[in-house]
């Protein structure tokens, strides 16, 4: 038995969320410029208690509006991919992702390093989207995969190349992160 496909309102909602995230991405690299990069501190510190509290800030954080212009494009193109799937699967992949992506990072990542940015998040939504078709089995979702690994999959494997200044960490989390929310979101779809 398959799962009704989610109403266009959903559909709407998800998109819209996306715009809301990137909204709050923006607003805080603003607010950030102001205070001198200030809020780029409360990314992920590795193995810290205080750090931790970067999980789920780091996504909104970035190092720049070069570091955030990088991200918008393809943050947006992946989340609204995700997101055509209804709101609530957008939100739970970004809540594995976000998860998955931001304790990988803080337990593999090096001391003494900051991560902030949302390409853990891109990663994750990749993956997510190249993986559903695999645990979905549909059509739709194996074309989309396809194509989002032909798109970005260069792109995908020169980010889990270690270079300096660039949290490989962060990338190879969030991608298994989204490999994860395929399984996970999977399993809950087939049980129905």
């Amino acid at each position: 038995m398959t799962a009704p496909a989610p109403r266009s309102d959903s559909r709407r909602a998800g998109v819209t969320a996306v715009v809301v995230l990137l909204g709050v991405m923006w607003v805080s690299e603003v607010v950030d410029t102001a205070l001198g990069g200030r809020l780029d501190g409360l990314g992920i510190e590795p193995r810290s208690v205080e750090g931790l509290s970067g999980v789920v800030a780091a996504p909104f954080l970035h190092g720049g509006f070069g570091h955030l212009v990088a991200n918008t494009v393809p943050f947006v193109v992946l989340g609204v991919l995700v997101a055509l799937a209804g709101l609530a699967r957008l939100l739970g992949v970004t809540a594995v992702v976000v998860v998955v992506g931001g304790l990988g990072t803080w337990l593999t990542a090096p001391s003494g390093t900051v991560t902030i940015g949302a390409s853990g998040l891109v990663f994750g939504f990749a993956a997510y989207l190249v993986a559903r078709g695999a645990f979905d089995r549909r059509l739709a979702s194996l074309a989309v995969g396809l194509l989002v690994a032909v798109v970005y999959g260069t792109t995908l494997l020169l980010g889990l190349v270690p270079r300096p200044g660039v949290s490989w960490q962060g990338h190879l989390f969030g991608a298994v992160g989204g490999l994860v929310a395929a399984r996970l979101l999977a399993q809950r779809r087939a049980r129905r």
